[in-house]
């Protein structure tokens, strides 16, 4: 994501003295005093009564057990709510103290919180900082500030900004074997870690360490992401039995001895510092202690078991922890689709979920570099012909059987407030976002062209939708669907990159039992015949005949995505 700095103020250095102040150390002048501590102040959003900011504190002092960093506000400014520290205002003035998980300040080290607040005319940057009651000086900066490179091991703002992205040979192969697939064999796709084995590659297939030294021929002299999906998880995906997993529920120390920590040793080898590695956590997990467990109606055992183990918030935080302290791995944690967690009872309460894992097995939310959305899944990027807002025949859109009381009707709409959810909880402001297109496209002869009838909300909504599904809880192999918007870096505020993580092509599950050896059952969701349950409203299944098992290849898939795809293929 694309977050261009404020204009920062530089406050006056304080000679140091009997007071105690600090003066700012003047490149090239070896007699002036030591920095103790750089304040950086950044304005996140603005808008009429109302901004983010996110604070970074530098220590060039001694370690430090705890701190607190304190200014004061020239204008009417007044926060309302903070992350990552205790904020207090009294008047003008302004404290942050840490909380209990980020006080150790080693020297050289940071700290980064935000906050939200409220103003009126103007919102001007404070003049001073001071942590712990020594006057920092602020690093200034600014829209017109060129690029720089971060030094070694620092990652970058958006991994996807001035990078190439990994073309998986092996996806790409397949891709190019079917007629007209040469038009997108070259599109960068994720891979799949959805098994121990895969570590090392299965069925002489490329392994983890194959497809990094791939990669490092591939960057040649410039930047390059890799896209990894960590996906093995103890009862792994347990509201579908199509992508169930090796681990039982209680495999909590195989998961992290037999799959994290290899992945963790290979991704630190020295031999790929060089490379961008994008780490798409756990999919399909965390949001099913939310939505699918208790006395909800589309609850199953095996969720209750997960969410009373704890083994899904054990299992990620551990992933995070380890995967996090690889200096140029970025993970990004999956966050459902709006079609799962858009409804009011399970917006924040999956938030509160996500960091609750992020700040499990010892990870902090410093290990979460944003989050995806839309992973494997098919609910359109934008919908251009009915919003949230709309009325027909006096009835709301969130009334129409589609919308269903959802709060949002596509994924870039939900994406985007979901990360503005995420922040409040208490994740980074700097967070950014990905969203899977893959599969979303909804082109064709279907794709409507202006909005539905307006004889009904049902009418104007079902007519003008790019989302053809039969229910927005349809998720297997689903009939109709194509390729969506092509990978590519910050498409729109707030989002990091659009990505294909789901290897077009690639099946959801079997259209009936299929005995294997890789752990994944039948779900009936990926059953043509299947009259429905009542996390898809009851409704048929949606899904193509004759697929095969989860993540292997479905030729006449790949044909219908082609076909479809929006924007049309050559």
């Amino acid at each position: 994501m694309s977050r261009t700095r404020t204009a920062l103020l530089a406050a006056t250095a304080l000679v140091a003295g009997a007071t105690g102040t600090a003066l700012a150390a003047v490149p090239g002048d070896a007699g002036a005093a030591a920095v103790p501590c750089t304040v950086d102040y950044q304005v996140q959003n603005q808008w009429d009564n109302g901004f983010t900011a996110s604070v970074k504190v530098t220590n060039h002092g001694a370690a430090k057990s705890s701190w607190a960093v304190k200014w004061t506000y020239a204008g009417n400014q007044k926060v309302t709510n903070g992350w990552n520290a205790k904020v207090t205002q009294s008047g003008a003035n302004v404290t942050a103290a840490n909380e209990s998980y980020n006080g150790t300040l080693a020297t050289g080290g940071s700290a980064t919180f935000g906050f939200q607040g409220t103003y009126s005319g103007t919102n001007a940057v404070p003049a001073a900082f001071a942590l712990d009651g020594v006057t920092c000086n602020v690093d200034s900066g600014g829209p017109t500030d060129p690029p720089t490179d971060p030094p070694p091991g620092n990652r970058v703002d958006n991994p996807y900004d001035g990078a190439q992205v990994y073309v998986n040979p092996e996806w790409s192969a397949k891709a190019a074997a079917e007629p007209g697939g040469d038009r997108i064999a070259n599109q960068p796709t994720g891979v799949w870690l959805d098994r121990i084995a895969a570590i090392n590659g299965v069925n002489a297939g490329m392994g983890l360490r194959d497809h990094l030294d791939e990669a490092l021929r591939q960057k040649g002299s410039g930047e390059l992401v890799v896209q990894v999906v960590i996906y093995n998880l103890p009862g792994r995906d347990c509201a579908a039995l199509a992508s169930n997993g090796e681990l039982g529920p209680t495999e909590i120390g195989t998961y992290k001895t037999d799959y994290i920590d290899p992945i963790k040793a290979i991704l630190a080898d020295p031999k790929y510092a060089s490379l961008r590695i994008v780490t798409t956590v756990e999919i399909d997990s965390l949001p099913n202690l939310v939505t699918n467990t208790g006395s909800r109606p589309t609850a199953t055992p095996q969720c209750d078991v997960m969410k009373a183990n704890g083994n899904y918030v054990k299992g990620v935080g551990y992933a995070l922890n380890k995967l996090g302290d690889v200096p140029n791995v970025y993970n990004y944690v999956d966050a459902a689709h709006h079609g799962w967690i858009g409804w009011d009872d399970n917006f924040g309460p999956s938030a509160d979920v996500f960091k609750q894992a992020a700040t499990a097995e010892g990870a902090t939310v410093s290990d979460v570099h944003g989050f995806i959305t839309n992973t494997a899944n098919y609910s359109a990027l934008k919908e251009e012909h009915f919003s949230i807002d709309d009325q027909v025949e006096g009835k709301s859109v969130r009334e129409s059987k589609w919308v269903d009381w959802n709060r949002y009707v596509d994924e870039l709409s939900f994406t985007q407030a979901f990360r503005e959810k995420l922040v409040s909880v208490g994740f980074d402001a700097n967070i950014g976002m990905l969203i899977d297109t893959s599969r979303n496209g909804w082109g064709g002869t279907a794709r409507p062209t202006g909005p539905g009838a307006r004889t009904s909300v049902d009418a104007y909504v079902n007519g003008g939708r790019y989302d053809r599904r039969i229910h927005i809880g349809n998720w297997c192999n689903q009939s109709g669907a194509g390729l969506g918007e092509r990978p590519q870096a910050s498409p729109e505020p707030g989002i990091d990159a659009y990505v294909w993580m789901k290897p077009p092509g690639e099946s959801d599950g079997s259209s009936k039992a299929i005995p294997n050896d890789e752990g994944k059952g039948f779900d009936r969701m990926c059953d043509p015949t299947y009259t429905g349950n009542p996390r898809n409203g009851n409704n048929m299944s949606g899904a193509l005949p004759d697929a095969p098992i989860s993540g292997h290849w479905f030729s006449a898939q790949f044909q219908e995505l082609m076909k479809n795809a929006y924007p049309p293929l050559p």
